[in-house]
């Protein structure tokens, strides 16, 4: 991923969204905000213990960094929820509130309205519909994965705007790598159609996973990129709650400019 900075704040982004005109986008650090220990620095989220002053802090930070005017968030909940926004939908969220409406994954076909998820450990996964100008933030825990929450949004966005999946451009961002995503217990809960998977030691690949799950949606292969990039090895980046415990979130934002 290509690393940049604006207004103070560093953040990463997509080398096949950058030179998008229509869309802007970021992966945020957990670097340059407010937030004290455990939650060091940029935490995003109000539902992790964090004084609420400083999460509206550093939301306001990553407005700045990206140069936009409003942010929409959803509660995540690891479920198959998807929040659509258009000119018949609108999920009217309270972005300075810790009570936005319930969901997983967001999309959108209208400008300056920027979508966030907030992740530490989970898949942030970009979308957007070239053909039709339509974005979608994914957020993709194991549970999400397991459930195609990918594919389901991908759906969505044909149901609702009549994207068709070979126009859509993905990013798979900063996340849980095979390298240390251990799940001892798989067989209780991840379905044995994924086993194929895992390693020896019980590692998933869950990058992996998402991009089948893309191609199988019927995205192109070479529209996808893959950060490749482990948040538990990367503590100094990001969060990670497998890493860390108590931690913040970091931020993945996209949007029609």
């Amino acid at each position: 991923m290509i690393l940049n900075k604006r207004n103070g704040v560093s953040f990463y982004q997509f080398p096949n969204l950058i030179d998008i005109p229509e869309i802007r986008h970021a992966v945020f650090t957990r670097n340059n905000g407010h937030s004290r220990k455990p939650f060091r620095s940029l935490n995003t989220s109000f539902g992790v213990g964090d004084d609420t002053a400083n999460v509206k802090k550093n939301r306001s930070t990553i407005q700045k960094g990206l140069d936009v005017t409003e942010l929409l968030f959803a509660r995540q909940v690891h479920g198959t929820g998807i929040l659509i926004l258009s000119q018949r939908h609108d999920f009217s969220p309270d972005n300075s509130s810790d009570r936005p409406p319930v969901g997983d994954a967001l999309v959108t076909n209208v400008s300056g309205r920027f979508l966030v998820v907030q992740v530490a450990d989970c898949q942030p996964v970009f979308l957007y519909d070239s053909a039709r100008k339509v974005v979608a933030n994914v957020h993709s825990g194991w549970r999400g994965s397991i459930r195609n929450i990918i594919g389901r949004t991908i759906n969505a966005m044909g149901k609702e705007f009549g994207t068709v999946p070979r126009d859509i451009v993905a990013g798979i961002g900063p996340s849980l790598g095979s390298c240390c995503a251990e799940f001892i217990h798989y067989r209780k809960e991840i379905p044995k159609a994924f086993w194929s998977y895992k390693d020896s030691d019980h590692h998933f690949d869950f990058w992996a996973i998402s991009r089948d799950q893309l191609t199988d949606a019927g995205v192109p292969a070479a529209h996808i990129f893959s950060s490749d990039t482990c948040t538990r090895c990367n503590p100094e980046l990001f969060f990670t709650y497998r890493g860390e415990g108590t931690t913040g979130r970091f931020a993945a934002v996209i949007g029609l400019k």
